[in-house]
């Protein structure tokens, strides 16, 4: 809204405190500043509010505004005096304002600290978090204004409202005086304060999720008179899925004498409908989609799937409309999967919905899919489907323009029936929050995502949401970092899926091989050790085995206290006659099963070629098998193998394989879990007990690895690390502080500006970290002068852009013993490279020898702060051996960083090099991460190269960047976002 000429020029509207809210019951509301326009709004809202309410709010009997109260709470200065309200329809169903005061309780202005605030909620929406909500945003306005405390005087008889500020999580003071409760509240967030609004957060969005999945009735906007169409087709889903609910079909084009339609009653309107509609279906052409979704907000409907294309997909007019779209609904409280969405598909026994293009509900399972695309979500359904896996839920998002990847997190986070939540996903348009929910869903149960567009620097067609520039490699291990399990195609979802959701998590990397096929055994060893698994030598039962051979073969396994996984190989088995036997799946299926039922809780997975139907029966299977609990143990301690299963051992297996118990085991990713769920490493949660079967042994091992994987980062995540005290005393955050405020104070950009050594020098000291000093050499003169002030031995470099770091050019003198020697060296520089106007050249004390090394933490408007630790040169710049942590990190964060890439042998001794300070490093991991997440104007630091010696490092050279911090989408009040 546009403020008018009777506000105060000197504040303008602040357009940016407007936001879009999702309540505790799932609907959504709008929260904006008051104007002056709004008086009317303001005595319609005040005359729907009960005695009882109004009484709370003004103390007396108070039933009607008088002009001078309109005039007072529509009149604003945006600082000193605010005024909020939250509306739904353009109506207001609730209220807050603050008014500035002094140490007497007076009206004041800045400086003084300090405000009075009171809200008020039409009593139909109250118990809805709406004051809730309120006091976040009013709390971060009045931060924003310089203010630090709220005061409130609340009757004692008012419990909703001493409530709300006591749960706010704020820190408060409380006394009684002269009849009323006075409250206290410094506004400065709180771990408290952030994880109530997070919790309330968390709550409401998979409330608003929960609404759109069960729905107690449908009703398909668009249906089409005659048999096919987009609507038609939806409306026989639903009712071929069994819907427990009551559906309508919705045509303004139907005749007025058409009373129902595929059996469902049918309307040409939602005003025809006697009852409220909970969610609409809308498949109508784009130019009448406002016209439906103003019919369904006026009646009450909850939430929408909209099918209909022509969206952001179809470039800048399209995304206008797309916004256009999402106001609209918000404005009514509903919110929107869609546009462009192939639907949704609830497979709970109490819902049956299946209100998508898809025509065959999938099976009940444990499995909850969201997809940003159509065509794949098809795919998956197809291929889940054909494997015999059934699904507790589905989302198909299309352009995504409200409901996303984040609210399916939040949904799966709670819901019972969901035990494997996957995704497919082609644009982040919040990657901080989605490392956050990942990570706490991630803590009790496997999050398995496939990265779409990964490489083309843009969003597809229909995402209107901000591109992240950071490298695909880096969201990977951000991913891995949160517990998510990153899988490159969709075909490896489905895989890690079917493990995951059927099979409990194994206790270690440690894998028996057993089948009738010595080829496909080896084939499966071979990739365990290329997964980073342990396998044991394979067990051979020979083609002559049985089904009753499997299955002791396999009950023995999983008795085996020396194996974490067992995977089965199985080829058509030779009968009596000489006859391959290739269509008696069901009788192996039934064996495997049995000796699962009766072992231990180790994952199993078989592997079969040409086996007919054995998939088929495993997941039949399923649905008889007894529940089988999930766990997350310390790996079982080894214990020598049976007489039997040595003897089954193929004589004929490679020699590695005697050797495979000391090979190293996949790497991990741990990272803090921040859910209380997570503090335990065990569960209760029944398991379905479901085999899955894979085609090739490729595949299975690598679901199975990436359990395993997922297994490790659980049993730590389960204890989080920690930042160390000793960081504390060593660190001069308000030196920092002040130099950074004076350095930008000097910048003409507005972009920031880089530092010179000598300033990167400073700021950095102030955190611990030491830089060795470089002085300038642009001349022979200049140069010995240097090495005197240092002392020799010294380093003659050239700090020219082409050359920095690059001693392959010949453009660093290393150990340069005296002054002769330096002059010599300084020639031969100038004379191989050019001028030293041109070379820049500088002399630095030499460092004792080690690994050269870089540390980067920079600062991406997305993803947010990003620590990266690498050697120099080759195996970073040109293969791309750099890990990645998110700020801030901890001290496991560190440890992990610099173990987690591939050369990291180099700095623990290799080929008999004597192992460096990896203590001193993870000190300095942690004292960068420290630095810019302390400070976010820091946005790009570079330390390059630190030279990390057996007995401590050698910071050699450092760039820092400043610049006005980015806003970041992850703090303040809660808010939907708006693309």
């Amino acid at each position: 809204m546009e403020p008018t000429p009777e506000q105060s020029p000197h504040h303008a509207y602040p357009d940016h405190w407007e936001a879009d809210v999702v309540l505790r019951d799932g609907g959504t509301a709008r929260i904006r500043p008051i104007t002056t326009d709004d008086a009317e709004r303001l005595v319609s809202f005040y005359e729907q509010v009960s005695d009882e309410s109004k009484y709370y709010r003004f103390f007396a009997p108070y039933p009607r505004l008088s002009d001078r109260d309109v005039h007072r709470f529509t009149h604003h200065d945006y600082v000193d005096r605010v005024g909020l309200a939250v509306t739904i329809g353009g109506e207001f169903i609730g209220t807050v304002r603050y008014d500035r005061i002094d140490d007497t309780g007076r009206p004041a202005s800045a400086p003084a600290d300090e405000a009075e605030v009171a809200f008020l909620v039409q009593d139909a929406h109250q118990g809805r978090g709406v004051a809730s909500a309120l006091l976040e945003h009013i709390a971060a306005v009045a931060r924003e204004r310089g203010i630090r405390r709220f005061a409130a005087e609340v009757l004692p008889a008012n419990n909703k409202m001493i409530k709300v500020f006591r749960d706010g999580g704020y820190t408060q003071r409380r006394s009684f005086e002269d009849g009323s409760v006075h409250l206290t509240l410094d506004l400065e967030p709180t771990e408290k304060s952030l994880a109530v609004q997070r919790g309330r957060e968390q709550r409401a969005e998979a409330r608003s999720v929960q609404r759109l999945l069960a729905p107690g009735s449908v009703a398909v906007i668009g249906t089409g008179r005659t048999p096919g169409g987009v609507g038609r087709t939806v409306l026989r889903n639903l009712l071929a899925a069994g819907y427990t609910g009551r559906a309508y079909a919705v045509n303004r084009a139907f005749d007025e004498g058409l009373a129902t339609l595929d059996g469902v009653p049918a309307h040409r309107s939602l005003g025809e409908i006697d009852e409220q509609v909970d969610l609409a279906v809308i498949a109508v052409p784009a130019h009448r989609v406002p016209e439906a979704v103003a019919d369904c907000g006026e009646h009450g409907v909850q939430g929408l799937v909209v099918l209909s294309a022509g969206y952001a997909e179809r470039g800048a007019e399209g995304r206008e409309l797309q916004r256009e779209l999402v106001r609209q609904a918000r404005s009514y409280g509903m919110r929107i999967i869609g546009p462009n969405a192939f639907g949704i598909i609830n497979t709970a026994e109490t819902v049956r919905l299946n209100a998508s293009l898809a025509p065959e509900s999938p099976a009940r399972g444990r499995i909850g899919l969201f997809t940003q695309s159509g065509a794949i979500g098809i795919a998956l359904l197809s291929g889940l489907h054909r494997r015999g896996a059934g699904l507790s839920s589905f989302i198909s998002a299309g352009n995504r323009a409200d409901v996303s990847g984040n609210d399916f997190l939040q949904y799966s986070f709670e819901d019972p029936d969901t035990d494997v939540a996957l995704l497919y996903l082609e644009s982040l348009g919040n990657p901080r929050k989605f490392t956050r929910l990942a990570r706490r869903t991630a803590a009790v149960k496997p999050v398995v995502v496939v990265k779409g567009a990964r490489h083309s620097g843009t969003n597809p067609p229909g995402h209107a949401v901000p591109v992240s520039r950071i490298p695909d490699t880096t969201v990977s291990a951000l991913m891995r970092q949160a517990g998510v399990i990153r899988v490159d195609t969709v075909t490896e979802m489905v895989d890690a899926g079917l493990l995951l959701a059927g099979q409990p998590l194994p206790a270690g990397p440690r894998v028996a091989i057993l089948g009738n096929s010595e080829s496909l055994g080896l084939l499966t060893y071979d990739a365990c050790l290329a997964e980073g698994l342990r396998p044991r030598p394979p067990i051979d039962l020979t083609t002559a085995a049985s089904p009753q051979d499997f299955r002791d073969a396999l009950a023995e396994a999983l008795a085996d206290g020396t194996c974490d996984a067992v995977i089965v190989t199985a080829i058509p088995w030779v009968g009596e006659n000489g006859e391959a036997e290739t269509g008696d799946g069901q009788v192996l299926a039934e064996a495997l099963t049995k000796a699962v039922a009766g072992g231990s809780a180790k994952p199993v997975a078989v592997v079969h070629v040409e086996i007919g139907g054995l998939a088929e029966a495993l997941a039949a299977a399923s649905s008889t098998a007894a529940p089988r609990p999930r766990t997350v143990t310390p790996a079982a301690q080894p214990r020598a193998a049976t007489t039997a299963t040595t003897a089954r051992a193929t004589a004929a297996g490679p020699p590695a394989a005697q050797g495979a118990a000391t090979a190293p085991a996949a790497p991990a990713t741990p990272e803090a879990a921040t859910a209380p769920e997570a503090a335990t490493s065990q569960e209760a949660t029944p398991r379905p007990g479901r085999i899955p079967a894979y085609p090739a042994a490729e595949r299975a091992v690598r679901a199975l690895a990436e359990a395993v994987k997922y297994a490790q980062w659980r049993r730590q995540a389960a204890v989080p690390g920690k930042i160390p005290e000793f960081l504390d005393d060593t660190i001069d955050e308000a030196g920092a502080a002040a130099l950074i405020e004076a350095q930008l104070a000097t910048a003409h950009d507005p972009r920031g500006r880089p530092l010179s050594h000598d300033e990167a020098r400073e700021l950095l000291g102030h955190y611990g970290i030491d830089v060795r000093p470089t002085l300038p050499a642009p001349d022979p003169e200049a140069a010995v002068a240097a090495a005197a002030r240092l002392g020799y031995p010294v380093a003659l470099k050239t700090t020219a852009p082409h050359l920095r770091h690059r001693a392959d050019l010949g453009g660093v003198r290393l150990d340069v013993a005296d002054e002769e020697a330096l002059r010599r060296a300084y020639g031969e520089l100038t004379d191989l490279l050019g001028k030293p106007a041109e070379l820049l050249p500088v002399v630095q004390a030499m460092a004792p020898r080690g690994v050269d090394t870089v540390v980067r933490a920079s600062i991406d408007a997305a993803a947010g702060a990003i620590l990266s630790f690498g050697l120099a040169g080759a195996p970073s710049e040109l293969l791309g051996d750099t890990a990645h942590r998110l700020v801030p990190a901890t001290d496991r964060d560190a440890a992990e960083l610099i173990r987690s890439i591939r050369a990291a042998p180099v700095l623990f001794g290799w080929r008999g090099s004597a192992p460096v300070d990896t203590a001193a490093l993870e000190e300095l991991l942690l004292r960068l991460s420290r630095l810019v997440d302390d400070h976010p104007e820091v946005v790009s630091v570079a330390l390059e190269p630190v030279v990390v010696a057996p007995q401590g490092l050698t910071v050699l050279g450092a760039s820092v960047r400043l610049a006005p911090p980015p806003a970041r989408s992850d703090v303040g009040p809660r808010r939907l976002p708006n693309y």
